[in-house]
């Protein structure tokens, strides 16, 4: 039986919410979209609840009207803006000499209890880089192996849960209540990378409006991610300084203009700023010094990002640019040279059925992704904002609200379809830790009295 699902991408300078049918197979049929300009946001973030509510409300009634559905949960891309990563570990014993799927969830379950993670921040994604079987590394996938123990390392994303709670109060006020919540640079590799691309190692660079996520995947899990708050936006306040033009002009000659290639000698005539009846004439040069300068500057931000990861040697794929800002003109030439002759290609979302024309350009990736994530196209494991390890061939959950109360570590009760997949960890060790605790006090008791 299909389900419908609806994606909610909150960008810097647009909301965008899409809906689609996913069958029993997770093939994916898009039925509705709907965009709408971003109010109540400064770089990915929200910071006019009511304003961002308002416009989340504009696309998603675009979306459904479309659709003809009437979607009451969706899931929700958040910026990388107020995030923070660290690596993890963890190991168990097994008992039984085989992996089981309670296995898997009671290594990466441990591996986050050992993380230090700081009161005001919330797990967004665990994310297993690295099963370790007894002494055998780098295991694809440990699920049926024979073994005494298990071990794993985790790449951990963790957000600010103010920034979190903000979020979901926006998404309400729009009349739908949040079912999951996923990275932004996640979701666009999701919609743009290949599984060669994964396995040999890859950045992906999602450059939006105000903000350009940084994603790095290798050894198909992610194994680094950031955030820089430059985008496309920031061409046009330069070139509205520089013009001295308004920034409605200056976002047009962006568009029309501005191109990294060999600059033009030809002259445009612009309004002055304050005065939009007096005009004066600019060279296409100036527009594309202003441009190639901005350009240059964020690639060689984003190259250091990569230095600094450690894991540039590991990234045999190259770079993958997408969102917004890498439609403009000779980007991927510019970024191979900043990026010292590292092989760069531009991506779009991946073809489904029903995939609008619109839909198909780079600055959808974070939303076709988000879609595709509620198909089981996450890595193969993990543990999202709910606190439930997910897996590829898990059966589909059904809609699961994120808690909206201020204590986000509080697990979600699963359901009835839900307990065949999940192992409450507390429960086991308070039977070891009661019959341990009976224990102690009998000989305690014995001792004394002999």
């Amino acid at each position: 039986m299909s389900r419908t699902v609806l994606a909610i991408d909150i960008g810097s300078t647009k909301i965008c919410a899409v809906i689609a049918e996913i069958a029993d197979d997770n093939s994916i049929a898009i039925t509705g979209a709907g965009t709408s300009k971003a109010q109540g946001l400064k770089k990915g973030s929200i910071t006019n609840i009511e304003l961002a509510s308002k416009s989340i409300r504009t696309a998603l009634n675009d979306a459904k009207r479309v659709s003809g559905s009437d979607v009451k949960t969706a899931i929700v891309s958040i910026s990388g803006a107020y995030t923070k990563s660290l690596n993890s570990s963890g190991i168990v014993n097994i008992q039984s000499k085989e992996v089981t799927f309670k296995e898997i969830e009671r290594v990466m379950q441990t591996s986050l209890y050992n993380a230090n993670i700081p009161n005001e921040y919330d797990v967004l994604h665990a994310l297993p880089y690295n099963f370790k079987v007894d002494d055998q590394d780098f295991i694809e996938d440990p699920l049926g192996m024979n073994a005494s123990r298990l071990e794993v390392d985790t790449h951990i994303i963790t957000t600010q849960k103010s920034n979190l709670n903000n979020l979901k109060k926006a998404v309400l006020g729009a009349g739908v209540e949040v079912e999951n919540v996923v990275l932004t640079g996640y979701a666009s590799s999701i919609a743009t990378l290949n599984e060669d691309e994964k396995e040999l190692g890859v950045a992906i660079i999602d450059m939006g409006g105000n903000t350009s996520n940084i994603i790095i995947h290798s050894g198909n899990s992610i194994r680094y991610n950031d955030f820089l708050g430059v985008g496309s936006n920031h061409v046009t306040s330069d070139l509205s300084m520089a013009l001295h033009t308004p920034l409605n002009i200056a976002d047009n000659v962006k568009l029309n203009y501005g191109s990294l290639l060999t600059p033009s000698n030809d002259l445009i005539e612009l309004p002055v700023i304050g005065d939009e009846t007096t005009t004066h004439e600019v060279s296409l040069e100036v527009v594309h010094n202003v441009v190639f300068a901005r350009a240059e500057e964020t690639l060689m931000i984003l190259d250091q990002f990569i230095e600094n990861s450690g894991l540039k040697d590991k990234i045999g794929a190259g770079i993958v640019l997408t969102g917004g800002f890498s439609k403009m003109e000779g980007i991927r030439d510019l970024a191979i040279a900043t990026f010292g002759s590292i092989p760069v290609r531009l991506a779009k979302p991946k073809e489904m059925n029903g995939l609008f024309d619109n839909l198909r350009s780079p600055e959808y990736s974070s939303a076709i992704g988000l879609i595709m994530y509620s198909a089981s196209a996450y890595t193969q494991y993990e543990i999202d904002i709910n606190k439930r390890v997910r897996h590829t061939n898990e059966t589909p959950f059904g809609h699961t609200k994120v808690n909206l109360s201020d204590e986000f570590d509080i697990p979600t009760p699963p359901t009835y379809e839900e307990k065949e997949k999940m192992v409450t960890l507390p429960s086991k060790k308070d039977k070891k830790s009661d019959k341990a605790g009976s224990f102690s006090k009998f000989w305690n008791w014995a001792t004394q009295l002999f």
